[in-house]
């Protein structure tokens, strides 16, 4: 059975109705993806710099553990490539059946062209 987890950071400092919103959303995805790992979406920001900031849960369907070592991860806007970057992320190692939130950045150097924060979807390659 798929159980969520966060990071020590993450539980530490999430407000409250962000919690609620995650828990959302993971509730909801729960069979969304017939794949060993999934991406939904929970939001995306540009931060003060400029970098592009893509909120995401990450659902380890697969039956053994899942680690983010340089993996391209490609955000796009209504399928349109906004940012596509390499991610090696040593805290996330997530067991079978288990799902986390993590946010990843794009500097703005690397974005495409400017999101609009809308109709937004992560994947990996």
């Amino acid at each position: 059975m798929q159980r969520l987890i966060y990071e020590r950071a993450w539980d530490k400092t999430i407000a409250e109705q962000d919690r609620t919103m995650i828990e959302e959303i993971f509730n909801e995805t729960l069979e969304e993806n017939e794949q060993s790992v999934a991406f939904p979406l929970i939001r995306s920001a540009s931060n003060h710099k400029g970098d592009l900031l893509v909120t995401c849960l990450i659902h380890n369907f697969g039956s053994g553990p899942f680690a983010i070592k340089d993996t391209v991860f490609a955000y796009s806007e209504d399928g349109v490539l906004i940012a596509e970057m390499a991610f090696t992320i040593p805290q996330v190692q997530l067991p079978p059946e288990t799902s986390m939130p993590w946010t990843f950045i794009f500097p703005k150097a690397l974005l495409k062209k400017e999101p609009a924060h809308a109709g937004g979807r992560l994947d990996f390659k």
